[in-house]
């Protein structure tokens, strides 16, 4: 889809770009970054980003400091839209619908889901401490070199590093040890393949 085009997911916005640029912000709440930096995540030009920015802010989504002569962006957090708004950007723009596109092409992917802190997050728990990386879990038989060449992609979009892991299709039912209990006693929220395919498993909270 062209960074100009109106998002076919959310077809409100102006844009691909301007809904990529706020699922980013108000989706990553400890995130505070440079206009530059943004522009960089979002693959927009830096003008771009600015006029972007300026209607957020106008509107109260966004607020912004200067550090020397960079301005540093982040969600408002105290608006009256922004978890309503939030949840909706995220999944139209944000690590699922980004992760959904690039595993839709690798066989062999039975079900997949982001856990950790990102889900934990997602599904409401604020939590103490930002978020680093987004871990996935991929239940099947896919071939490793695509996967985690899909990963790399996911990261140059995400602008964080992506975690895969792979286990076996019956993992979440009849797996065992520390990461099991971990994986399965916390948030998962599924990602949607895109290949007619159901996740039986499905346990999001």
């Amino acid at each position: 889809m062209e960074k100009g085009s109106t998002p076919s997911l959310l077809p409100i916005l102006r844009s691909q770009q301007q809904g990529e640029l706020l699922a980013r912000l108000l989706g990553d709440p400890d995130l505070e970054v440079s206009l530059t930096d943004l522009s960089g995540l979002v693959e927009a030009p830096v003008s771009s980003v600015y006029r972007e920015i300026e209607r957020a802010e106008s509107v109260g989504l966004t607020t912004s400091r200067k550090v020397g002569n960079t301005r540093l962006v982040r969600a408002n957090i105290d608006s009256p839209y922004y978890k309503g708004l939030a949840d909706v950007l995220v999944k139209a723009f944000g690590p699922p619908e980004v992760l959904a596109d690039v595993l839709a092409d690798i066989d062999e992917i039975d079900v997949a889901y982001i856990h950790g802190s990102w889900a934990a997050r997602f599904r409401g728990d604020m939590g103490k401490r930002p978020i680093g990386d987004i871990d996935v879990l991929v239940l099947g038989a896919p071939d490793r070199d695509n996967l985690y060449a899909a990963a790399s992609a996911a990261e140059r979009r995400l602008g964080r590093p992506v975690q895969v892991t792979v286990r076996p299709v019956d993992w979440l039912r009849c797996g065992t040890g520390n990461f099991h209990a971990t994986v399965s006693q916390r948030p998962l929220v599924p990602i949607e393949l895109r290949k007619n395919r159901t996740a039986p498993d499905s346990r999001s909270r």
